[in-house]
């Protein structure tokens, strides 16, 4: 046996030798000279063995030498070019020629009611991925939008669930100026319902030219939303998770208690009052400590797709849990998806689409400025149920904790949502291709709510005044049950034509028809128990129920509404040798929220393209631009957003009662003055631009120009001295701008891949017309905020101060009011006539942030990727409203602590007495830059080797740590720099905004 086993041994040691030998033998040297398509050699290209790990690179010259089997495949990949597969077939020189890929001029994009090559584009069209937004850990997709896209502003709020404010090159209405969102096709106010890990792509249709074919809905900018699709061929099974903590990194700078002490005694002596007494009150509270958190947030993305021969199906699910930063906070979201495909043969198919949403949301029950404004002096509370009241100069202002404890989970607010649609397409002729598709769209919210009692409040002593416990014994609790029911429903039918034809002609032609219906209802009401209080039990909390008497007060109310869109449109797109390119559009549409005569429109658009990079000339003499195109376009549409239905007729409300004799008699009157001539605003704009691809891709450049005008502005007018108002198509408004894309991407080496992009954005918004007359306004903010011809909409209004008056000398040569005192702030004589008075009031500063940039940078080597994102705006300001409330004496913000005092000792801030009513009018001491910087990601990650984890089934695996706004620069002393800009009349004011947090995450992408 042992002779058998040797015998065997050495028979198996000569097979592996000549084995080896022959494997050897089949190994050949290969060289040669990768160059491009301008016949200059490329440096640093990969050149891979094909299904194995083993491979080389260019040098300098473009020169490799590589050993491989006689019939193996060579990859040849380089950034920006085309991958190549080169069997070697036994030869020893192979020389290659690699040409530009530009993979983002071949993409896809959505151009409305079909797709289009982002070659063929002539208007602004930007697309970010899915995998881009995947990186943020947020609730709502649109938030990792913020410094992407060019001419897209994006302010952000840190409240759960919330919802961003978009605007897409500046403001085009006074009424509503938010997009336009279109998901799978699906004519959309706002994506809540979407899950951020569930989108393949976004596309961002910026000018008039290509948003024309949506009609009266397209004019604030267009963004087409496309989900996931299962791919072609496989059945996989992914899995992501982040779970993060969010911190207030930027807390509003108030006095502690010492501080406090000292800013109030120099108040009330510079009052000539008595001095407060402060013996009970000895506590340091930090009422901002008291109200926020470090808290969680909670993203899960489960999906699951297969694709066959017949039929494609995807299943997603998503559950997100975020705690607010502010205490007791909290909004879950939880969404399903279900997408299928059947193909029945080759030129037919069916489709659908159906995604659940339900939202639970726990709202705040403290606002932020309480926190900002209670004073630190008193302390927080004895027990559970007795709690400090603030000082006798603070009797308006509610102890922040208490305020927030008694309100604790006294809401339940949830809603449903359902969304679908089902589609039939038919391809016939060859070249022609029908599709219908149709849509609803059903949304149910509910909520209750409860007041609970009131706490006991321990009056602490002042003075002669002795501390004592007080309780609110006229208190009750209350009750509130609201409902909301929304529907919609939309189809689309259209006919798509596309042909290449010969001698470099190619035709894509769509023609449709769509409509659209929506209708919600509303009702609400409130009960307040007069005899026996309603317990702490959700389970009571209905307006009828068995502990409340149905004979108890009752307040209700209800609404509703409901209107339709129809419209037909055609779009033709004409190239010829993918050099000359022609877009134009032309679409009829209606609304019914307008008068018969006044509802419908026709729009269009057109654009023109010139690729000069195809031209014979170009290709021959100009070298290192792989692509240039030059695009304009016009457009021309409609806008009805912003508008309740059937203000053009007359409604009628309750108005003043009257009593005669001994009967009380309710009189009626107009709800508002209809405009029988009232119709939707026009927008039309010019957009022209140039794009870029030189130095074999790796540079990419994008530069437009940009003019919008809208005519009609739809305007709320207030009737002077009157109650009175009405809606009006008033005016004409502007917004031009430049915007620049730039982007630089490389490869180092065969592993190190880096990738730098750049956006800077200009708007300049003007009033071009409003009123009948030059000096017509539309005042809102209470003054602080006016539009008019001339300026930016919602500009700020108000006195401009040029310091402080430090002496009776100072008043005697400067214009002041009769009634200013050292001390006070010196405003500016804008007319010259020597006095102070409203008519110095001027311009001081938009709420708009003309300027926006963002910056991104990416790397990777063999596993490891890093992402740094920043972004940032400028030439705007805000509005420190939470600085201005006069109804009763609040804690002072620490720039408080360098007030004059005497002369010399500032020129800024002014004398702390608040009898001096100059000091709180508004002007520019109330106003500061807006302008920031913020790095708004950070991200590292690693991404295993797939033949490790293929040994367990896993075909991806990543982790990754994040950061997002993790620093900020701003002269901006709030939660956070990002302009409050959803109301165009009066935007700008912060008084204690709910912070934007920093949010440090870990999470894991993993596919099966």
């Amino acid at each position: 046996m042992k002779k058998i086993f040797t015998e065997l041994s050495v028979l198996a040691c000569f097979c592996l030798l000549l084995l080896s030998d022959v494997a050897f033998a089949q190994n050949v040297t290969v060289t040669g000279v990768v160059k491009d398509d301008q016949n200059l050699p490329i440096p640093s290209v990969s050149i891979m063995i094909k299904g194995t790990s083993n491979g080389v690179q260019t040098n300098a010259a473009g020169s490799y030498t590589i050993s491989a089997p006689a019939n193996a495949t060579l990859v040849f990949s380089f950034i920006g070019f085309a991958n190549q597969e080169i069997p070697v077939n036994n030869r020893t020189t192979i020389n290659v020629t690699l040409l530009p890929s530009a993979n983002d001029l071949q993409q896809v994009v959505v151009v409305g009611y079909g797709t289009q090559k982002k070659a063929d584009v002539t208007g602004s069209i930007s697309s970010v991925k899915g995998e881009d937004i995947e990186k943020f850990t947020v609730t709502n997709p649109i938030a990792a939008l913020q410094g992407k896209v060019p001419g897209m502003t994006v302010a952000n709020s840190g409240a759960p669930g919330a919802s961003p404010i978009v605007r897409l090159r500046g403001i085009a209405s006074t009424k509503y100026a938010d997009p336009l969102y279109v998901v799978d096709g699906l004519l959309q106010d706002n994506i809540d319902f979407l899950n951020p890990n569930d989108i393949e792509s976004i596309d961002l249709l910026r000018d008039a030219s290509s948003t024309a074919i949506y009609g009266l809905r397209g004019a604030n900018g267009v963004i087409a939303i496309t989900t996931k699709r299962a791919a072609k061929g496989k059945t996989t099974i992914n899995f992501q998770s982040t779970v993060g903590v969010q911190h207030v990194a930027n807390r509003i700078d108030v006095v502690d208690a010492d501080g406090f002490k000292k800013l109030y005694s120099a108040q009330l002596a510079n009052a000539g009052l008595p001095p407060f007494d402060y013996t009970n009150f000895t506590a340091n509270t930090d009422w901002q400590d008291q109200v926020l958190r470090n808290a969680t947030i909670n993203t899960n993305s489960l999906t699951i797709s297969n694709s066959g021969e017949k039929s494609t199906t995807l299943l997603n699910v998503g559950y997100n849990n975020q705690d607010g930063v502010v205490k007791y906070n909290n909004y879950k979201k939880f969404v399903a998806r279900l997408n299928e495909e059947i193909r029945i043969n080759n030129n037919i198919k069916v489709g659908g689409n159906i995604t659940g949403f339900h939202w639970r949301n726990q709202p705040t029950s403290v606002t932020l400025n309480r926190a900002i404004w209670a004073a630190p002096i008193a302390p927080i509370q004895v027990n559970d149920n007795t709690y400090y009241q603030m000082p006798s100069f603070q009797t308006q202002v509610l102890n922040p904790v208490a305020e927030m404890n008694r309100n604790r989970n006294t809401s339940i607010n949830r809603g449903y949502r359902f969304n679908g649609s089902l589609y039939a397409e038919v391809k016939f002729l060859k070249d022609f291709t029908w599709k219908s598709t149709v849509y609803a769209d059903l949304g149910f919210n509910n909520a209750r709510s409860y007041t609970p009692l009131p706490f006991r409040f321990v009056r602490l002593g002042e003075g002669t005044l002795p501390t004592e416990t007080v309780y609110d014994n006229s208190a009750r609790t209350t009750v509130a049950q609201n409902t909301f029911e929304g529907r919609k429903y939309q189809q689309d039918h259209t006919l798509s034509y596309s042909k290449e034809l010969n001698g470099g002609h190619r035709i894509d032609a769509v023609v449709g028809f769509t409509t659209v219906y929506m209708s919600n209802t509303s009702l609400n009401g409130s009960r307040r128990d007069t005899t026996l209080n309603v317990p702490f039990d959700p389970k009571f909390w209905y307006l009828s129920n068995n502990i409340i008497n149905e004979n108890n007060p009752t307040f209700n109310g209800g609404g509703g509404s409901e209107e339709s869109n129809a419209g037909g449109f055609a779009r033709v797109s004409y190239a010829y040798k993918n050099k000359y390119l022609l877009n134009a559009t032309i679409r009829r549409d209606g609304s019914s929220r307008f008068a018969p005569k006044n509802r419908w429109g026709t729009f269009g658009s057109v654009g023109l393209g010139w690729v000069a990079s195809e031209e014979d000339f170009f290709k021959n003499n100009i070298k290192g631009i792989d692509f240039l195109k030059l695009r304009a376009a016009w457009g021309r549409l409609g806008n009805s957003n912003g508008v309740d239905p059937n203000l053009y007729q007359l409604a009628l409300t309750t108005g003043e009662s009257a009593v005669f004799g001994n009967n009380v008699y309710p009189s009626i009157r107009n709800a508002y003055l209809p405009d029988e001539n009232l119709r939707f605003e026009i927008v039309q704009g010019v957009d022209v631009g140039v794009e870029l691809r030189a130095l074999r891709s790796r540079l990419s450049a994008e530069v437009t120009y940009y003019n919008k005008t809208t005519d009609g502005i739809l305007t709320q007018v207030i009737l002077p001295s009157v109650s009175d108002n009405y809606f009006t198509n008033l005016g004409k408004l502007t917004n031009k701008g430049v915007e620049v894309s730039l982007g630089w991407n490389d490869v180092i080496g065969s592993d190190f891949r880096y990738n730098v992009t750049g956006n800077f954005s200009y708007n300049k918004n003007v009033v071009n017309s409003i009123g009948n007359t030059s000096n017509f306004q539309i005042v809102r903010g209470g003054g602080t905020n006016v539009t008019e011809t001339g300026r930016s909409v919602g500009y700020f209004f108000g006195y401009k101060q040029i310091g402080i008056y430090q002496s009776s000398a100072d008043l005697a040569k400067m214009a002041s009011f009769p009634d200013s005192a050292p001390g006070d702030i010196a405003f500016q004589d804008t007319n010259g006539d020597g006095v102070i008075n409203p008519l110095d009031r001027t311009y001081l500063g938009t709420p708009f942030p003309p300027y926006s940039y963002g910056l991104n940078l990416s790397m990777s080597y063999k596993g490891f990727d890093v992402a740094i994102e920043g972004q940032g705006v400028a030439g705007n300001h805000i509005y420190t409203q939470r600085r201005t409330g006069s109804f009763a004496v609040l804690n002072y913000e620490t720039n408080r602590l360098n007030a004059w005092t005497a002369p010399g000792t500032s020129n800024v801030e002014p004398i702390i007495n608040r009898n001096r009513a100059n000091n709180y009018l508004f002007s520019s001491y109330f106003l500061e830059p807006g302008d920031y910087f913020r790095i708004r990601n950070v991200q590292l990650g690693y991404a295993f080797a797939n033949a490790a984890m293929k040994s367990i089934g896993v075909q991806k695996l990543r982790l990754f740590i994040s950061g997002q706004n993790i620093k900020t620069w701003t002269k901006a002393t709030g939660y956070t720099p990002e302009a409050q800009i959803s109301d165009m009349l009066q935007s700008g004011a912060d008084n204690g905004i709910y912070p934007v947090p920093a949010v440090y995450s870990f999470g894991l992408n993993v596919t099966f």
